[in-house]
């Protein structure tokens, strides 16, 4: 078995939530022969938390919780693969809640919808919250209910 074949089984691990972006940081690092105690580069952590973080700014302007996180994460994707990596876990999170809105909206006609899409906004607080946190901690976290559009 190389080398290779070792990441590709480790990176299936954490895309599958089994292990979290600082266990696979520390045994890439293992695998390639590197130090060990490399961890996540806490140096883009707050970056990374306000890129969480601007989702909220859509409860100020509409459509703006929607693109300042996208701008966030553009400008820095190339730069960095964990500013790449969250963007990307944003993106897949922000799509996922608004198709998950779109759906329930014609089920507001039959009431069930409004106790559902007041769930649904409180979810996504407290996930965006829990993220944020966990990015400031050097963390990464996948959001839950998320559906993957990119990878």
């Amino acid at each position: 078995m190389s080398i290779y074949d070792d990441l590709e089984k480790l990176k299936a691990l954490r895309d599958k939530g089994a292990i979290s972006e600082e266990e696979f940081q520390h045994e890439k690092q293992r695998i390639l022969g590197g130090n060990a105690d490399v961890q996540y580069q806490t140096d883009n952590s707050g970056y990374i938390a306000l890129m969480h973080l601007s989702q909220f700014a859509g409860f100020i302007i509409c459509g703006l919780g929607f693109l300042l996180p996208v701008i966030l994460w553009v400008s820095r994707s190339k730069e960095s693969s964990e500013v790449d990596m969250h963007g990307k876990n944003i993106m897949n999170f922000m799509l996922s809640m608004l198709i998950y809105t779109i759906l329930l909206i014609p089920l507001c006609f039959l009431i069930v919808g409004i106790p559902l899409l007041i769930v649904l906004g409180i979810l996504e607080i407290i996930f965006i919250i829990i993220a944020a946190v966990k990015a400031a901690n050097g963390e990464y976290w996948k959001y839950p209910l998320s559906i993957t559009f990119f990878s």
